[in-house]
């Protein structure tokens, strides 16, 4: 071979290796010192443009803490892919996502809205594909063996607002919605309000996408009655809907005495979104008593969070980061990002996942829960709800058109959510 052709030939195989140094971000082989790691694929999936509850802002989230942490340098050098998924509030939604999520790869769900567990949950199982951080809305949510919740889900919110009632009304009229998930929620609410020995709430089921409710309303405010009465409603989005329906009984069907009733509801269907757009210090919500699973939105601890969403979403407005969906993803999210700093491998896998929060992976959130883990000693076992760990919630209260901590800090509701199957 001649010189010429020699360096020629050099050239040639010089450029292919730069090739391939550009295809794997890195000049030397995956798994050595100093090479690239595979990306990490999830899903996060919630609705959006339905006639119920929406939750935009759970996948826009998702999205946003993928642009800063492949700002980063990505989660323990993995570039960190987001796809996202409309659940669009229906069984065949929902399976329609899993088995998106199977046939991309993901290795986990991260942050997702459903009301439709058992349609989401099958696909993931048979695939071994965790699910960390749902919004805890279903019951498959807190008995799946890939499920790895982060708040108590709308059991202990409403396990703890029977608390949160029992200490300020005398008689309680509970709206839900006329659904199986929300046959449950008038027992729960009872164990709560028998730790003051409070009479039974009176249970109202209605429609969940209504555009009213006024034969509901009456019906609440009669039997809530007006010596120390409340009216809770848990009805997600519809939930405005009810109270505008409640504000405006005629007349004749005891107006005056309505606005001497207290109303109440949950993180999730009242938040401070809500009260903003209903008009702030001036709401229909202002005294309203509402139990979350987090601190209230303008607590220190959701610092890193906002100063994210200021880099990486500001002109999104799906992203509210006083949105109890938007909390929800940050956390799950943050969970996502801890374990797999924890693997320390050049591959993630759903197995992997799973097995290290079998093990006992903690997870340090900066203080918007508690601690969590999920081992089989940390569960707390009650019956429908088996894999809640995290069974803490706070009580707020709108204060001029705030939503601020009525007391400090986390209440334990387990005992009471476990006495709500006695």
């Amino acid at each position: 071979m001649t010189g010429r052709r020699l360096s020629s030939f050099l050239a040639s195989v010089t450029a292919a290796a730069a090739g391939a140094s550009l295809l794997t971000g890195c000049g030397v082989l995956p798994g050595v010192s100093g090479g690239s790691r595979e990306p990490v694929t999830v899903m996060t999936w919630a609705p959006d443009q339905t006639r119920a509850t929406n939750m935009p802002g759970m996948p826009a989230m998702a999205q946003a803490y993928a642009r800063w942490v492949n700002s980063e340098g990505g989660i323990d050098g993995h570039q960190l892919r987001v796809l996202t998924c409309n659940e669009e509030n229906s069984p065949a939604g929902a399976a329609a996502c899993a088995r998106r999520a199977v046939r991309e790869n993901v290795v986990a769900v991260v942050g997702s809205y459903s009301q439709n567990g058992r349609a989401f949950m099958a696909p993931l199982e048979a695939a071994g594909i965790p699910y960390i951080g749902g919004y805890g809305i279903t019951e498959d949510e807190f008995t799946s063996p890939v499920s790895y919740p982060v708040n108590g889900g709308v059991a202990s919110l409403v396990a703890g607002h029977g608390m949160q009632l029992a200490e300020s009304c005398r008689q309680v009229s509970l709206v839900r919605p006329d659904t199986v998930a929300g046959d449950r929620l008038p027992k729960l609410l009872d164990a709560g309000l028998r730790k003051a020995r409070r009479h039974r709430a009176v249970d109202i089921p209605a429609v969940e996408d209504a555009t009213e409710y006024t034969s509901q309303a009456a019906r609440a405010r009669e039997r809530a009655g007006t010596d120390d009465g409340c009216v809770a409603a848990v009805l997600g989005e519809r939930t405005q809907t009810f109270f505008d329906s409640f504000r405006r009984l005629p007349e004749g069907s005891g107006k005056e005495e309505a606005a001497q009733v207290r109303i109440s509801s949950v993180l999730g269907s009242v938040g401070q979104p809500l009260i903003d757009r209903t008009g702030g210090a001036r709401s229909p919500f202002e005294g309203a008593y509402v139990t979350g699973w987090y601190p209230e939105a303008g607590d220190p601890s959701w610092g890193p969070m906002r100063k994210v969403i200021q880099a990486h979403a500001f002109a999104d407005n799906r992203v509210d980061p006083a949105d109890a969906g938007v909390q929800t993803t940050w956390i799950a999210y943050t969970v996502l990002k801890k374990v797999i700093e924890s693997l320390n491998t050049d591959k993630v896998t759903g197995s992997r996942i799973s097995g290290a929060l079998d093990r006992g992976a903690q997870v340090d959130t900066g203080g918007l829960t508690p601690t969590l883990r999920w081992m089989y000693g940390d569960l707390l076992g009650a019956p429908g709800f088996p894999r809640i760990v995290n069974h803490a919630v706070t009580f707020q209260v709108v204060r001029q058109g705030r939503l601020v901590a009525q007391k400090p800090g986390f209440v334990d509701v387990g005992p009471t959510v476990t006495g709500a199957a006695v």
